[in-house]
């Protein structure tokens, strides 16, 4: 199988059930029937999206999860480490990023093979943040940089909701997370860095966006708590064998 997709939704059901066809139309005529899986990982949602999902009945697609809340992080990781594509990625249940991404996606791993992740990073090209409204796209780059800063990060946008892995690089990272929220990205880059994995970048553009579920000063607080914590627990990790 070429790829999986895996969407982490919370209370989505608004927007999953067209979510979910848009993408299995997109996935089927790009890659074909039996080359792909979309996974929908439900965070313990209480608005029934998981039964929506389900009821569409689309060959393509199958939801996971769990019943309570526990946070993005553990939506991903969740859906991650139960997928069975050669490259494994997630992106937003609201689709921001739009469906083109995922082909792009493929295409960056198959011309760069010794990668073993692919970010999507808004800050590498103009149009990045363009139907962002001007406030809210400083706020989104401070908060970006002073994680960065705090994290050691040294790509350009460690928050985008687009990130890629091979199957390799998920079976050696995701097993290892132990953050549940926000702060997830952090933890699975920080592995890979460990693992002396080769990560590249790959602009991405908002298309689609609705209201952001971070609130920053109580998330950017949460964050830099998870980031302490998951360096110190990180440096002290025994010796990888590659």
């Amino acid at each position: 199988m070429k790829i999986s997709v895996c969407i982490p939704m919370y209370n989505e059901n608004n927007v999953i059930a067209d979510t979910a066809r848009t993408l299995n139309e997109y996935m089927l005529a790009n890659f074909g029937e039996g080359e792909y899986e979309i996974i929908f990982s439900n965070d313990g949602s209480t608005d029934g999206c998981d039964k929506t999902v389900e009821s569409l009945g689309l060959s393509g697609v199958r939801v996971v999860g769990y019943p309570e809340n526990k946070g993005k992080g553990c939506a991903v990781r969740t859906a991650m480490l139960q997928a069975n594509g050669d490259y494994v990625m997630f992106t937003d249940a609201d689709l921001a990023y739009g469906t083109d991404v995922i082909k792009r996606v493929y295409d960056t791993f198959v011309s760069n093979p010794d990668a073993s992740l692919v970010i999507g990073s808004r800050n590498i090209s103009s149009d990045g943040y363009e139907s962002y409204t001007l406030l809210r796209k400083i706020m989104s780059k401070m908060y970006i940089k002073i994680l960065c800063i705090a994290g050691g990060f040294k790509l350009s946008d460690s928050q985008c909701g687009c990130k890629a892995f091979t199957s390799d690089a998920v079976q050696k990272i995701f097993p290892r997370c132990e953050v549940d929220r926000f702060a997830f990205d952090f933890e699975a880059i920080l592995w890979a860095n460990k693992y002396g994995m080769k990560i590249v970048e790959m602009p991405v553009k908002i298309i689609n966006h609705s209201e952001s579920k971070i609130r920053v000063v109580r998330d950017t607080v949460r964050m830099l708590r998870d980031l302490r914590r998951m360096k110190k627990r990180i440096k002290k990790a025994e010796h990888i064998i590659l």
